[in-house]
C-alpha cells in the first residue's frame, strides 16, 4: 500500500504542476488577446474558451494537488476541540464521505466525457474546439482526487499522517487553557 501511496502523491503532484501550467498560461493568452484585441484592433477567435477551459482543468486536475498538500480551506475549530481518537473518527467519517462524493462525480462525468468523445462534440463558436479533450479533465481529476483520499485514508487508519494534519495535543492546551482553568 506504501507504493501506491507513493504513486498516487506523484501522480497529484504531477498534474498540480500541469494545473499550474494551465493557469499560467491562461495568463499568456489573456494578455495575448488584449494585445490583438487593442493593439491590432482584430477579433479574437480562440482565447475566451481557451481560458475558460483551461481554468476549469486546472481547477479539477489541481485538486488532488490540494489535498495532498492541505491547501484547501478547512474551518478546524470542531477538530481542535475534540481529542486524538475523536478527531481521528471525524476525519475518517469526512474524507469517506469525500470520497464518496467524489466518485459519484467521477462516475457521471465518465458518461458526460464519453459523449463528447463517441458523438465528436465540438463548441459552436468559429473555433470548433473538440469538447472531449477539456472534458477529459474532469473524469481524470475526479479519478484521481478520489485515490487521493483513499491514500489520505489509509494513512491516517496505519497511522502514518494525524488526523487534519494535527498533532496529538490535549483540546485544552490548543484551547489555550491552563492546568488552572485560567
Amino acid at each position: 500500500m506504501l507504493a501506491f501511496s507513493r504513486w498516487v502523491s506523484l501522480a497529484s503532484r504531477l498534474t498540480g504542476y500541469f494545473a499550474a501550467a494551465l493557469m499560467l498560461g491562461s495568463v499568456f493568452v489573456v494578455c495575448q488577446m488584449v494585445f490583438v484585441r487593442a493593439v491590432l484592433g482584430e477579433s479574437s477567435i480562440w482565447q475566451t474558451e481557451f481560458v475558460t477551459f483551461a481554468l476549469i482543468a486546472a481547477t479539477f486536475l489541481g485538486a488532488p494537488y490540494i489535498l495532498l498538500t492541505r491547501g484547501h480551506v478547512n474551518v478546524d475549530l470542531l477538530p481542535l476541540m475534540l481529542g486524538h481518537a475523536a478527531r481521528k473518527r471525524l476525519c475518517l467519517l469526512a474524507s469517506t464521505l469525500a470520497v464518496l462524493f467524489c466518485a459519484a462525480v467521477f462516475y457521471s462525468s465518465l458518461h458526460w466525457w464519453w459523449d463528447a468523445w463517441s458523438l465528436n462534440l465540438t463548441t459552436p463558436s468559429i473555433w470548433r474546439a473538440r469538447l472531449w479533450i477539456p472534458y477529459l479533465s474532469v473524469p481524470v481529476g475526479m479519478g484521481l482526487l478520489c485515490l487521493q483520499y483513499v491514500a489520505d485514508i489509509w494513512a491516517l487508519v496505519s497511522d502514518r499522517e494525524p488526523p487534519f494534519g494535527m498533532s496529538n495535543t490535549p483540546p485544552q492546551a490548543v484551547m489555550g487553557e491552563t492546568e488552572t482553568g485560567v
